[in-house]
């Protein structure tokens, strides 16, 4: 994995996130380059001035793509609107849960990366899913035909869902959705409880049981005209990689499963954490889970823990699924992925896939080459839904 921050894995990870998502290394080298003192000084410590240099870049991009525009570029300006929403997004997800700018600072990252999409005619449609007083924002990629124009009629479809801090933003620009497309298969980004707007506009917190949101947004995605109902997967990444195992399991209407980084036994990481083992994806951590899941205190947080694990739930899955992970996992233990594919025992086609060291893509969810892992996804689910590799 890249390592600008010598020793700060929490602020390295951030930096490989931005760049999966577009990030170019010349910007990235302007933000970072002053900040290396403040993150020699932990992964707490410096995040506000972090937060002011990823969003002062993203504002001169802002003014930049404003120039474009003004002279009727508007695919160049829509370009640099969408790396300025990657950078705003990366200043935000680094913040304390309750620290008051991060608050604007989100909503002008959601007004940036709509414009930018609008502007470069991108593949992308807002989808509202209502669920629980509130709605499940996604975005939708539409299958191509060979000819490259969208598909007419119903699609196969991969819905998803984020890991513990991303956002369905992040997951558009990182995942397999623009590879699926080309294979004849729509793809779903969505937030799910716990993440993005749901738990920032909606205050909608995760749940162990994430089939009560997963069986919604099926029922919803397998109602619209342009997808196929029987030819519906689910994907999770990172702390994905529980909630997509677990829905599958309990919601048997999708056709197949992905966990793209097997995050089988997620209670047992936290313990680890706890006594100070493994990696964190963010700063100030367990404020930030506490959020996530709408816990009072760490001991209540602890408590809704300990129902997060895959044990005796995968031998109800009865439909295909693939567990892939990186060989250099710093976060979630390569055994994971093995017990995972072990207790998929009801699973007609099951695959275990290792990233490693000659592959690339070894590090946490592939964040270190994030194309190893979207290219055998794209091609793994569209020929079991029946899309094009070819």
């Amino acid at each position: 994995m890249f390592a600008y921050f010598p020793g700060n894995y929490v602020w390295n990870l951030s930096v490989n996130l931005a760049m999966e998502m577009g990030a170019r290394i010349g910007e990235v080298d302007a933000v970072c380059r002053p900040l290396l003192d403040a993150a020699a000084q932990g992964d707490d410590a410096g995040t506000p001035a972090l937060m002011e240099a990823w969003e002062r870049q993203g504002d001169t991009l802002v003014e930049l793509a404003a120039e474009d525009e003004s002279r009727g570029r508007r695919l160049s300006a829509g370009e640099k609107l969408g790396r300025a929403a990657t950078y705003f997004l990366t200043a935000e997800r680094m913040q304390a849960a309750g620290h008051a700018p991060r608050v604007a600072l989100y909503a002008k990252f959601l007004a940036t990366f709509a414009q930018g999409v609008a502007l470069a005619e991108e593949n992308a449609e807002r989808v509202e899913i209502p669920y629980e007083g509130g709605h499940l924002s996604g975005i939708l990629t539409r299958a191509l035909d060979p000819d490259g124009s969208r598909h007419d009629g119903p699609a196969p479809l991969l819905v998803q869902v984020n890991g513990l801090d991303s956002t369905k933003e992040m997951l558009y620009r990182t995942g397999p959705g623009a590879k699926l497309a080309a294979r004849g298969v729509s793809s779903l980004c969505i937030d799910q409880p716990g993440t993005g707007e749901a738990l920032r506009l909606h205050d909608l917190h995760a749940v162990a049981d994430a089939e009560r949101w997963a069986s919604v947004v099926y029922e919803h995605m397998a109602a619209r005209e342009d997808v196929d109902a029987e030819r519906v997967g689910l994907l999770g990444v990172s702390l994905g990689g529980y909630f997509a195992p677990r829905a599958v399991a309990f919601e048997p209407r999708f056709a197949l499963g992905v966990a793209w980084g097997a995050n089988h036994d997620w209670r047992a990481v936290q313990k680890a954490r706890r006594a100070r083992e493994g990696e964190r994806p963010v700063p100030h951590y367990w404020e930030h889970v506490q959020w996530v899941w709408g816990a009072g205190d760490v001991e209540e947080f602890f408590e809704i823990a300990e129902h997060v694990h895959l044990d005796g739930v995968l031998d109800r899955i009865t439909v295909p699924f693939l567990v892939t992970h990186g060989e250099n996992d710093r976060q979630i233990p390569l055994e994971y992925a093995h017990r995972t594919y072990d207790q998929l025992t009801a699973s007609p086609d099951r695959e275990l896939v290792v990233f490693t060291e000659r592959t690339g893509g070894s590090a946490h969810s592939s964040v270190d080459n994030g194309s190893v892992a979207t290219d055998l996804i794209a091609d793994w689910v569209a020929e079991r839904l029946g899309g094009v590799v070819a």
